[in-house]
């Protein structure tokens, strides 16, 4: 009697070691998948930050420690310029396309005739990939065949205006190519939660006597909280990486005004076949980005009380 005792209870252990260790099995692929295809690649670069790693000079391969870093720091006023125009560049393209996007989304949320048109031509150019916006954008701003032609013809401005070669006027024109493209990112995220709040909220502020004003910055605002933190956290991150448009509209030029430290990386890394430096670049860019996220989540309270 003992013995069947012992060995059911021997049976009722194995049982509940095995369930312990059905979740973690079941996880288990996509954990191998995180390690092999996210963790990797980031310590690798981790790893080549700390080597000299230069295709076209093999015999000074090697461990460099934090040479590279200090080499960035101190000695590449390029990596300094580039870390200016991204911020710049963020900061200005978030803003702009924050505020279009919610004008936009309060704009499609009214009730109109026509208002699925309408909605379907705000949304589409996020659709568009980025080489072909680019695309669209060379032709608009070709000095020949572009839109700055036909101004000239009407006698705004002169014949062969190139904006894109122009220090002084081809920032706002790579931030209105990107505007562009970025503001309908914006308004689907923000429509999608306009749609959320109640329209008590509304009609009871309005018997109250709220005006419209009111009613957008004590009611819309305050729903909207979470959304626009996450919106504009996601569009930062995508804009500090951003390469295609401007790769593919400047290259970086003229004079490397249009150059993003993403860029700067691809030139030092690809072009320059500079492996090692250009990972001590990325590790730079990515340590930046983690803080500045970590930083902005927790001064906007992210997912926190609304109160």
């Amino acid at each position: 009697m003992a013995i069947a005792v012992a060995r059911r209870e021997r049976r009722g252990r194995r049982r509940t070691v095995s369930r312990s260790r059905t979740p973690y099995l079941l996880i288990a692929p996509s954990v191998l998948l995180m390690v092999g295809f996210l963790v990797y690649p980031i310590a690798s670069v981790f790893y080549y930050s700390l080597r000299n790693y230069n295709l076209t000079r093999p015999w000074g391969n090697g461990f460099a420690g934090l040479e590279n870093f200090r080499r960035l720091l101190f000695e590449d006023p390029l990596f300094w310029q580039s870390l200016g125009f991204t911020a710049q560049w963020v900061v200005v393209e978030i803003v702009l396309q924050l505020v279009l996007g919610l004008a936009l989304a309060l704009l499609v949320n009214e009730t109109f005739v026509g208002r699925a048109v309408a909605r379907a031509l705000v949304f589409s150019p996020w659709a568009v990939s980025g080489v072909l916006t680019t695309s669209i954008w060379m032709l608009l701003y070709n000095p020949t065949t572009g839109v700055f032609r036909y101004l000239a013809d009407a006698g705004i401005g002169e014949h062969g205006t190139s904006v894109l070669a122009d220090t002084g006027t081809v920032f706002p024109a790579v931030v209105l190519a990107e505007l562009w493209r970025g503001v309908p990112f914006f308004a689907i995220l923000l429509l999608a939660d306009l749609q959320s709040i109640p329209r008590d909220l509304y009609e009871a502020a309005s018997v109250d006597g709220a005006s419209r004003l009111r009613r957008f910055f004590h009611i819309t605002l305050p729903h909207l909280r979470d959304a626009i933190v996450l919106s504009t956290l996601l569009r930062a991150v995508w804009e500090f990486n951003n390469v295609d448009l401007l790769y593919t509209l400047t290259a970086g030029g003229p004079a490397n005004h249009t150059t993003t430290l993403p860029l700067y990386v691809a030139s030092k890394a690809i072009n320059a076949k500079d492996f090692g430096y250009g990972s001590a670049l990325t590790t730079v860019a990515f340590v930046i980005l983690l803080f500045c996220s970590i930083l902005y989540l927790r001064l906007s309270k992210f997912g926190g009380d609304r109160a």
